[in-house]
């Protein structure tokens, strides 16, 4: 299988540079639309496409987005690996502005958007007890620290619904009792959706701000945020072309099963199944159904 890279790109990135044979590309899918046209091309040789998550201009909130019609709209494009890029705040002093997170685990708060692919007519019920690739994430890591990013190993985010940022409350309790290390609007249900899809998933938190528990930086101040984001975007786009040569064009098995998630995860008997729902399964689910 060839390799292709989907980037999901958040708050401040909204398209990559340098792309060869660049076009932009509408995706029909029977999720809805998806947040935006997808920019495909290639890096380094390598096979990519980006989507803009809150569109181009930013029209979509974090509740708004049609995150079905996204992660499906890649995989019709034949994408093997997606890379979510997103901006949030941190719950830890040694998480700075500025910096970036390899994100590997997250708790799920919010509640207004629609989180599975399968539902009545066809039942699926895949793991997320890892929810990102280690492979991918892996990647991302080399990837950041070779564009001179300074970068963490692992984090919890948590996502929240928004649009508000957190309370002090919320954010003393996210860092203090759950334990959380960032804090943002989108990843969810991002990368459950991917899992669903059989997608490697990698998420690259790229941190604002220090939400509102911080002493010293009082509540939330989107001045601050925007100004920090114009420069984590810019480091954003130089690690997503460190991307290329350390996946490389032959896309093996993925050795922690991401691939293969669906393999014992359809529950409904064949006779039972919805035939509209199994229709819009095609590209989700089409290698098992």
């Amino acid at each position: 299988m060839e390799t292709m890279i989907g980037v999901i790109g958040g708050s401040g990135v909204y398209d990559i540079d340098g792309l060869e044979d660049a076009k932009w590309q509408a995706v029909n899918s029977p999720w809805g639309d998806p947040s935006d046209d997808i920019l495909t091309g290639s890096l380094n040789s390598v096979k990519m496409a980006f989507l803009p998550r809150h569109g181009r201009g930013h029209v979509h909130t974090p509740s708004s987005i049609n995150y079905r019609a996204n992660i499906d709209a890649l995989k019709r494009l034949g994408v093997t690996d997606i890379i979510s890029v997103s901006a949030c705040g941190s719950f830890r002093e040694d998480m700075a502005p500025g910096d970036f997170v390899v994100i590997n685990q997250f708790i799920d708060r919010t509640f207004a958007r629609e989180k599975s692919f399968f539902g009545s007519g066809c039942v699926g019920h895949v793991s997320v007890a890892h929810p990102t690739c280690e492979r991918l994430g892996a990647a991302c890591l080399e990837a950041a620290k070779a564009a001179g990013v300074k970068v963490h190993n692992g984090g919890t985010y948590l996502a929240m619904e928004g649009p508000q940022f957190s309370s002090i409350a919320e954010s003393k309790m996210y860092r203090e009792s759950w334990g959380a290390d960032v804090i943002g609007m989108t990843n969810m249900p991002e990368a459950k959706l991917a899992r669903e899809a059989e997608i490697c998933y990698a998420s690259v938190a790229m941190i604002t701000d220090y939400d509102s528990w911080h002493p010293e930086h009082g509540a939330v101040d989107i001045n601050e945020i925007i100004k920090v984001l114009t420069g984590n975007a810019d480091k954003a786009r130089t690690l997503i072309k460190a991307l290329p040569e350390r996946l490389g064009h032959a896309r093996k098995t993925c050795p922690h099963g991401c691939d293969h998630a669906l393999d014992f995860a359809i529950m409904t008997a064949p006779e039972q199944r919805d035939p509209e729902l199994i229709a819009k399964l095609d590209a989700i689910a089409g290698r098992l159904l």
